[in-house]
């Protein structure tokens, strides 16, 4: 059942979780930079946007770090004492991300969208901070096109829609990724119709709102992947058409008759674990059980390579009776 060094499951599993690492230290490294940048133009230029956007990246940067942090936590293997791994730390790590985007990003902002907005600002001369935005842009967006680009090929690997695999995919770095950068874009655009606006108008309204809609976006971001770390922390099935797969194998080993129950728990990005109670033909030896059990997970490592464990316990069927008793298994 194993696999030749350097390549099978093992080996894409490697080079999956090496791409991810790449995609997250790229978006932190422009990110980093951004947001000194940002900073710098807020302060000269005066606009609130601007610092809400300098706000943006710092929390972004620090969003990343942590998801790096996860990334490098859920690689410890499994132990006697982690019997099933640490592959879960990664989205405990990846909610304290989605905690920094809502505290460093959107309170900041909403909150000096409002200050701006109640109490006005003195505007400065904008042209630093749209030439900032202007390369802040292509810099998020060579990040966002890595980002996008790795999660097209998880999603044609796996023959789902990209928008598709985004909602349920549990590689949050990869989704955190694209969901910030995303976001990143829109926010640079928003600023710069904050500026523009105020610049036109002379007046600090236009900028005001311009980073309250910042920190509106950024709840919208925090929420969305707080909610999607908190369901993996729990411990998320597969996809409905996947579990559906899993039983058609299951149930096309020649001495399975009938899968009773099945449980799929999502333990990492790529590590899913498969238990099932399965009712065995009658004429099965215990050797043809047991290599039932061995096919079961080569047939779905084969299909799915983020399989990583599978348990299967052979059950009774339902109206089945133990041999030498009764109808309720009493004896009498």
């Amino acid at each position: 059942m194993g696999n030749d060094a350097g390549s099978g499951p093992d080996a894409d599993v490697g080079a999956a979780e090496s791409e991810s690492t790449v995609t997250v230290v790229v978006a932190g490294l422009a990110n980093l930079g951004i947001a000194v940048a940002k900073a710098i133009g807020g302060i000269l230029s005066g606009s609130s946007a601007m610092l809400s956007e300098a706000a943006h990246s710092v929390a972004d940067t620090v969003t990343e770090l942590l998801l790096l942090t996860s990334l490098k936590r859920a690689e410890k293997p499994a132990d006697e004492e982690y019997p099933l791994g640490h592959g879960n730390e990664r989205y405990i790590w990846a909610m304290l991300a989605s905690v920094a985007t809502f505290v460093g990003g959107a309170v900041f902002a909403v909150h000096d969208g409002i200050r701006t907005l109640s109490h006005g600002e003195k505007l400065g001369d904008p042209t630093l901070s749209y030439v900032i935005l202007a390369v802040a842009f292509l810099l998020e967006g060579y990040s966002l096109l890595r980002g996008t680009g790795q999660l097209k090929d998880e999603a044609a690997r796996l023959g789902m829609p990209p928008l598709t695999y985004l909602r349920h995919t549990p590689d949050t770095a990869v989704k955190a990724v694209v969901m910030e950068d995303s976001a990143a874009l829109a926010g640079l655009a928003l600023a710069a119709g904050g500026l523009l606006g105020g610049q036109l108008s002379g007046s600090s309204v236009w900028d005001g709102v311009a980073s309250l809609l910042i920190g509106l976006l950024l709840v919208y971001v925090a929420f969305s992947l707080g909610r999607s770390n908190a369901s993996l922390l729990i411990g998320r099935a597969l996809p409905s058409r996947m579990r559906d797969v899993v039983r058609v194998e299951l149930l096309a080993l020649p001495d399975v008759e009938r899968v009773l129950e099945l449980v799929t728990v999502v333990q990492g990005p790529r590590e899913v674990l498969v238990a099932a109670k399965v009712d065995f033909a009658d004429y099965a030896t215990a050797a043809e059980i047991e290599w039932a059990c061995e096919d079961a997970e080569a047939r779905l490592r084969a299909r799915f390579p983020a399989v990583r464990r599978v348990f299967l316990d052979p059950t009774p069927g339902p109206g089945q009776r133990r041999p030498g008793t009764g109808t309720n298994g009493s004896g009498e």
